[in-house]
């Protein structure tokens, strides 16, 4: 795949099934107003974050080469994170929860890679550079935080979704993008926040990667750091819109302890954060974090896990005491005294130990599923894996003996022993039979004229979790979002009020004495009224270079303009206090 970024050893070591999310960064594509527009929020939230933010903001801008007049390129990025162990790949838009916390399990920080629109400078539910790049880079800077967000990443990309996660997703994802993109008709964002608000309120229980996305968003995307009564910001969320960071330090939003009560708690991506949850340190999110996986099927095993793999109807893995691990569609899952005695899979299946695939046990083999025993044999306090040869001998459990086993629960095995695997410890993990009938009561499982059977070896379920035991077992290079981004509308007015700001980008930069800024502002009056950017970005100029008489008409424009479109006031307002705060310092 070729990257419009200079590659770092964490990119190439990236599974395939990652690289199909990254998307060339085509700088070209920013055009001088996407620029105005990072410009104006990087300067508006350093000048008010350096006052709210974790003190790792300002340095961690700093580390991770971010310049406030300029979008920040790949290049760049990928060569100042090197060195502090992490690396930048650009997407489209949101990708699927487990591949991006897998992203962030290796290190990677995932950037999409366009930039919203002017007219929602304030805030996108579409995630964009200046969310990816200005909110969430910089606090990795600080390695406490980044190594909770290795670790999160780690954890959370095992997590079990149900069906309806992935529904979310993909609903979430269709409604950021219409949000984001000009002249989307409102029936149509009618429709796309009317279809998440049906699934948020019929998701059932909360999934384990519902609960770890709510995590999530109360730590890396909306956290607070510090005390209830004097918090401050951390969540890239909050670091990127320059709404909500204000907005979030008000009374109106509750601001609560954080703890594991926050894996409950839903929320809405629609609309501002009604509370936040403030950890006391970085510390303390790693804390949480392991109390979260102590709930998880990852560490628990045992039937519940097994059917929260049959609920998912998504490829995931389990994993016995042996160390085997079989990875595929599980599809039943049958109890006895509260364990799991039988396990079955539908579709393609691969068996493997530690993570990877055993050879001949691939899903060429089990293509059409796969079905095991788990436990102990009845009347046996031994169980098979903790044999011993000569146990297994005395029990007949030995090549070429045709042998009949009875497991706890009523499930029999019947067959021609044909081989058997063993894991490093010694320990038997796979026995291979011919000639086999496998039942459970009447109900007939395997029989003979299916082919060799495999037999999994193991007293229990230790664990069970999202994806395969080896990345290499399934091709995973099969997503297609349902939805891409929609890029803004080349017309002939958008073309020329590009241009106008391509002059001034060039004055501000180049200090071009001939270029007309009286020109500029004229045209700007009568072709683009609606234009509020632009306007600021002369008074700044007019302002250093002492043009006093042009300045005030540019301000008076900008006063009339506040008054013909009330939604920007505060932007504006906000703007002038940057340009003139500085002369009252």
């Amino acid at each position: 795949m070729t990257n419009s970024f200079e590659s770092n050893p964490l990119i190439d070591r990236l599974p395939k099934h990652l690289k199909q999310f990254i998307k060339p960064q085509d700088y070209a594509d920013y055009t001088p107003i996407n620029q105005a527009v990072w410009r104006y929020v990087m300067r508006k939230n350093v000048d008010y974050l350096s006052k709210v933010a974790h003190n790792s903001y300002l340095e961690g801008l700093k580390k991770t080469g971010l310049e406030i007049e300029n979008i920040p390129n790949m290049y760049g990025m990928n060569r100042i994170l090197k060195e502090i162990g992490w690396a930048a790949v650009a997407v489209d838009g949101f990708i699927p929860p487990n591949a991006f916390m897998e992203f962030q399990a290796y290190n990677v920080l995932v950037i999409a890679s366009d930039i919203r629109q002017l007219e929602h400078i304030e805030y996108t539910p579409a995630p964009d550079i200046i969310h990816e790049g200005a909110g969430h880079a910089p606090i990795i800077a600080n390695p406490e935080y980044a190594e909770y967000l290795r670790r999160f990443g780690e954890i959370g990309c095992k997590a079990i979704s149900s069906h309806k996660d992935y529904e979310m997703y993909e609903a979430i994802r269709l409604l950021s993008i219409l949000k984001e993109a000009e002249g989307t008709p409102q029936a149509a964002i009618d429709a796309a926040e009317k279809a998440v608000e049906d699934l948020q309120n019929n998701m059932g229980e909360l999934s384990e990667m519902s609960k770890i996305r709510n995590l999530h968003w109360w730590t890396v995307e909306y956290g607070l750091i510090g005390t209830v009564e004097n918090p401050k910001i951390y969540g890239a969320g909050l670091l990127s819109s320059i709404g909500e960071s204000a907005w979030c330090m008000t009374d109106e939003v509750k601001k609560i302890p954080y703890s594991l009560d926050a894996a409950e708690q839903s929320f809405d991506i629609t609309k501002p954060q009604p509370q936040l949850f403030v950890t006391p340190d970085f510390a303390y999110l790693n804390q949480v974090l392991e109390e979260f996986a102590n709930t998880m099927a990852l560490r628990k095993g045992g039937p519940k896990s097994v059917k929260k793999l049959i609920d998912s109807q998504a490829l995931g893995t389990i994993e016995l005491s042996t160390g085997l691990q079989i990875s595929g569609n599980f599809s039943n899952v049958i109890e006895h005294n509260g364990k799991s005695v039988y396990v079955q899979t539908t579709g393609k299946t691969a068996l493997s130990y530690r993570n990877k695939e055993l050879v001949g046990h691939g899903t060429n083999t089990h293509a059409e599923g796969f079905g095991s025993p788990i436990g102990m044999l009845k009347g046996i306090n031994l169980a098979i894996e903790d044999m011993s040869p000569r146990d297994l001998k005395a029990y007949d459990i030995y090549e070429g003996k045709t042998v009949t086993l009875e497991f706890e629960g009523d499930i029999t095995v019947s067959g021609e022993i044909i081989t058997g695997s063993r894991n490093l410890q010694g320990e038997i993990i796979l026995i291979s039979f011919k000639n086999c009938t496998v039942t459970h009561r009447e109900t007939v499982l395997f029989q003979p004229e299916w082919g060799h059977y495999d037999m999994a070896v193991g007293k229990k379920v230790v664990s069970a979790f999202s994806g395969p035991a080896d990345v290499n077992s399934f091709d995973l290079i099969t997503h297609v979002p349902s939805s891409t981004t929609i890029k803004a509308k080349k017309t002939d007015e958008r073309t020329e009020l590009e241009n106008l700001y391509r002059k001034v980008r060039n004055v501000r930069e180049n200090n071009k004495l001939d270029e007309s800024l009286k020109n500029i502002f004229n045209d700007l009056k009568v072709n683009h009224p609606k234009d509020w950017l632009l306007p600021l970005e002369l008074v700044e100029i007019l302002k250093e270079r002492d043009e006093p008489q042009l300045m005030q008409e540019v301000l008076i424009y900008l006063e009339k303009i506040k008054e013909n479109r009330p939604e920007v006031q505060k932007l504006i307002s906000n703007g002038l206090e940057l340009i003139f705060e500085k002369e009252a310092v």
